[in-house]
């Protein structure tokens, strides 16, 4: 698979999920290989843009409804992290943006048109947009000016109904419209023991063993059946599997830093790393 300017939404519809850790993490990481990327953060909870310390920037002006409303120029309301990444920020009134996409011509296409045809390859070789975690019309939009998707997956109870929801209402009802590929199933926030019946383990089974999910797990996250072997004979001696819980992760997000910036020597700035080659490359190779 050959590398090419590629936009890519994170998306599932669940909250709590790890989606802006992600979004965050994986903008900063294609910003690292290739000098300029751009997060788009269309969360109405605003955490990716408050974890990079631009809480200001969600009250005031309405700039999403400027730009996806009005046509306003989006480079008048980008801000600048550090390291070559770029942040559109959230806003507190998201709500009134999607009541406004919904009375809006080509209303599905409103962030392809005045946000991402005009800055993707111009300006950056990617752009990652942060989700809503409802079906709407902003989630309409990452998901039509992308094309592209990631989906985060926690270990707690709730996951498999997260992803069954996902594929159902919002993958599956895309592709009636337009190509939509999904790129990558990432497990997040792992701690638990893999040895013992542990959630942790139960979802890496799950994915890793089923042949309709296998294909998009990262490496960073495969097993095969010999790993499982060894890991219940307790002789498995590769990195654990997943992105796991670090508390530097964490502290990145309280010091408003991306975790390159906070951590560099962090062990799991190796899966952030993977997951941008897989936007590059548009899927997870082997």
């Amino acid at each position: 698979m050959e590398s090419e300017p590629r936009a890519v939404a994170v998306n599932v519809l669940k909250g709590g999920f790890g989606k802006s850790t992600i979004s965050i993490n994986l903008a900063r990481e294609l910003a690292e290989r290739n000098g300029r990327a751009l997060l788009v953060d269309l969360d109405d909870n605003g955490h990716a843009t408050f974890n990079l310390g631009y809480r200001g920037r969600f009250e005031g002006d309405n700039h999403v409804e400027e730009i996806l409303i009005d046509g306003r120029d989006p480079r008048k309301a980008i801000v600048s992290i550090g390291g070559g990444l770029d942040l559109l920020p959230s806003h507190e009134d998201l709500e009134g943006v999607e009541t406004d996409l919904q009375s809006a011509m080509a209303s599905s296409q409103r962030l392809d048109r005045n946000v991402v045809n005009p800055l993707l390859d111009n300006v950056y070789e990617h752009i990652v947009v942060d989700t809503p975690a409802n079906r709407g019309k902003l989630n309409d939009n990452a998901l039509y000016a992308t094309q592209n998707l990631i989906v985060p997956l926690r270990p707690e109870s709730g996951w498999e109904s997260g992803i069954t929801q996902t594929n159902k209402r919002l993958i599956q009802e895309a592709r009636q419209y337009f190509d939509l590929d999904l790129l990558a199933l990432v497990p997040t926030d792992l701690s638990e023991r893999l040895d013992q019946d542990t959630r942790d383990r139960n979802l890496l089974e799950a994915i890793n063993k089923r042949d309709e999910l296998a294909g998009f797990v990262p490496n960073f996250a495969r097993l095969t059946q010999a790993d499982w072997d060894d890991i219940d004979n307790r002789t498995f001696d590769d990195n654990l599997p997943g992105i796991r819980h670090r508390g530097s992760i964490d502290k990145a997000h309280r010091a408003q830093q991306p975790l390159r910036d906070f951590d560099p020597d962090c062990d799991q700035l190796r899966c952030f790393d993977e997951l941008a080659a897989i936007v590059e490359q548009g899927g997870v190779v082997r």
